[in-house]
């Protein structure tokens, strides 16, 4: 034991004499340990930076310990809702405290017939639009052929399709404009402008109406669930938490956030019901789950320190990063672009609020 002593007070010193000199390498060394052997010595003002900087790293893992509890604890007394966006039209998940997650039925299949129908159009505009006017060019050609049989698979099946018969007709014609197009197309060998431009322009009403009925049927049915559970909550409804995912281009008009705001309220938003932004349209229902107890948590820090437990919903240097922005525009002789300032704990919709001149629907647009 004593020599296995001596022998790591040797390599500690031996390293801390190391330490001390340039990366230069050590005499006497094998050729395949002297390429990597020494080090460079670091001042004490950057020691001392590497530090203080740890501190920050070392926060996130007894943050995400602390989250642990705080979940439980939250999960335990409180309902949660997650509603999650997917390409079926969506999911929710009621976890009710004590019990196993309850996931609700999904949207009927017509949504995805309806979707995966508009998509097919937009699908060809994406082959074909890098090659517009492009004649010299046929790489084009083997990816729209392929995809020109799966249309015509499609097309022939639209009769027995389990959907309404009076919207049949709509999903024909959509289905039909396409194959022709690309019949048109691959004829020609080339794809032009004015021949795209009458493609979209014939598709464009009947593509319209199937995403009314695409939004419809998802609407009813997750108003029909969103309202089943508020009845059987009862009153532990006032103490439920919910949250929605969203990305830039769903963050406005959000389907799922929209149903859920019908049955919390006004009072709810940004408090009890929230709008997570995140990068993908999907995310897991544990990530969901991650970012609603920091909010919710984060809070009481918010209270605890600055006696306000909606300061945390906030930026924390917003606040004077806006007054920063201020003063150096007034320097630079330049006037400020900023949005007004609103109080912490302000329940406006988390979206775009400001009504303005334009079309702000499908229904607006000629």
């Amino acid at each position: 034991m004593k020599k296995m002593l001596h022998l790591a007070a040797g390599i500690l010193a031996a390293g801390l004499v190391a330490g001390t000199a340039s990366a230069q390498t050590p005499a006497n060394l094998p050729g395949y340990l002297s390429a990597i052997i020494g080090t460079t010595p670091q001042t004490p003002a950057a020691l001392a930076t590497r530090d203080v900087l740890q501190l920050n790293v070392s926060m996130f893992s007894l943050y995400d310990n602390a989250a642990k509890i705080f979940q439980g604890n939250i999960m335990a007394r409180h309902p949660i809702i997650l509603a999650l966006f997917s390409g079926a039209g969506g999911r929710m998940i009621l976890y009710r405290p004590g019990k196993p997650p309850e996931e609700a039925p999904s949207v009927p299949m017509v949504y995805q017939v309806m979707k995966s129908t508009g998509h097919s159009t937009m699908a060809i505009s994406e082959v074909v639009m890098p090659f517009v006017g492009n004649a010299a060019d046929k790489s084009w050609m083997a990816p729209l052929l392929a995809y020109r049989t799966q249309m015509k698979t499609a097309l022939d099946g639209v009769d027995i399709l389990p959907i309404q018969d009076d919207w049949k007709p709509a999903v024909k014609n959509i289905l039909g404009n396409n194959v022709a197009f690309m019949d048109d197309c691959l004829i020609k060998g080339v794809i032009t402008l004015e021949a795209l431009q009458a493609f979209a322009k014939k598709q464009a009403p009947d593509i319209k109406l199937i995403i009314n009925w695409a939004a419809s049927t998802q609407v009813k049915h997750w108003m029909g669930v969103v309202d089943g559970w508020k009845t059987s909550l009862g009153a532990d409804w006032n103490k439920t938490y919910a949250a929605s995912n969203t990305i830039y281009v769903a963050r406005q008009n959000n389907v799922l956030f929209s149903v859920l705001a019908q049955f919390f309220g006004p009072e709810a938003i940004n408090d009890r019901l929230m709008l997570i932004e995140t990068i993908s349209f999907t995310t897991t229902p544990q990530e969901m789950l991650t970012s609603m107890v920091r909010i919710i948590s984060d809070r009481s820090v918010g209270a605890l320190f600055f006696g306000n437990d909606r300061l945390m919903d906030f930026e924390l240097m917003g606040g004077d990063g806006r007054k920063t922005i201020i003063s150096e525009m007034q320097r630079l002789g330049r006037q400020p672009f900023l949005p007004p300032a609103v109080p912490f704990g302000s329940k406006q919709w988390p979206a775009l609020v400001t009504p303005g001149p334009g079309p702000t629907s499908l229904d607006d647009l000629k």
